[in-house]
């Protein structure tokens, strides 16, 4: 029974300590992408003349009036979430468990991060982490109007996408076989990744747009215009069309497929490691 529970506990922080590499790695790399996927959802309308007109007009306009920092706007909350969501992963057996459990640790730290992405003021002027939760905290408490707002949106979010990212990637990894050439295995598994993250994120972002319209600044100041994520779906549909719900989609496509397949390759060559190694 022990050496059972030894080889249990030390098979768990490998997963952990692997997947948490993983997670940092995509962080620190695709973080930007984040930060401008957010902007575009929160656009509303066309006429607002403060709009971003396109990735590249969101991208100068960033670094023009918020310097480089601004690409780096709520990395810290993913960050600290990394850890917990890492170990959710471990212990739960299926992509849409792992999904909803999953959202459930991370909401709060979406709700601060996108409220910092949100900020257009320089990087040196807006608020840091711990103090814009207080205030979250101190506004609107820690319920659904507050630290866990948008809880629904992101359960959509992350289970949607844990059940179709990795279903797809395990089921082809096991259909196209490994090759014995690094180059190759890694460009193998490379790939699969990218199109399981590509997938993916076509999939979810109606639920992705919903949480950031939720998460957000609200349209009129004191009023909750967005409160549960289908009603949410629905009037944006209403007022904005279609495609309104695909917005931010290049970005996420950008960060989520190539972030995706790193994050996968940097989980498995890390977890050899630790296999071998530790």
């Amino acid at each position: 029974m022990t050496e059972w529970r030894g080889g249990f506990l030390q098979e768990a922080s490998h997963q952990i300590a692997a997947g948490g590499s993983a997670g940092l790695v995509e962080i620190c790399l695709m973080h930007p992408l984040d930060v401008v996927k957010t902007r575009f959802q929160i656009q509303r309308g066309k006429t607002d003349p403060t709009n971003y007109r396109s990735l590249g007009d969101c991208f100068r306009t960033i670094s023009r009036t918020e310097g480089l920092f601004g690409f780096y706007k709520g990395i810290l909350p993913p960050i600290l979430a990394e850890t917990p969501k890492r170990a959710v992963k471990t212990f739960a057996v299926a992509g849409l468990g792992s999904g909803l459990t999953e959202a459930v640790v991370v909401n709060p730290f979406e709700v601060v991060k996108v409220s910092l992405q949100a900020n257009r003021n320089v990087f040196t002027e807006q608020p840091s982490t711990f103090s814009q939760a207080r205030q979250i905290i101190k506004t609107n408490g820690l319920g659904f109007q507050g630290l866990n707002r948008g809880l629904t949106a992101t359960l959509g979010r992350h289970g949607v996408f844990n059940m179709v990212y990795f279903g797809f990637y395990f089921n082809v990894k096991n259909i196209i076989p490994v090759n014995k050439d690094p180059t190759l295995e890694f460009l193998r598994k490379f790939g699969i990744g990218l199109v399981s993250g590509t997938i993916a994120s076509i999939i979810n972002i109606p639920f992705d747009v919903a949480k950031s319209r939720i998460q957000g600044p609200q349209p009129i100041p004191g009023e909750t215009k967005y409160r549960t994520c289908f009603k949410t779906m629905a009037t944006v549909y209403k007022e904005e069309g279609f495609l309104a719900l695909y917005k931010g989609l290049v970005p996420k496509i950008m960060r989520l497929g190539p972030g995706g397949a790193v994050m996968l390759l940097v989980y498995e060559y890390a977890y050899a490691w630790l296999q071998e190694n530790w």
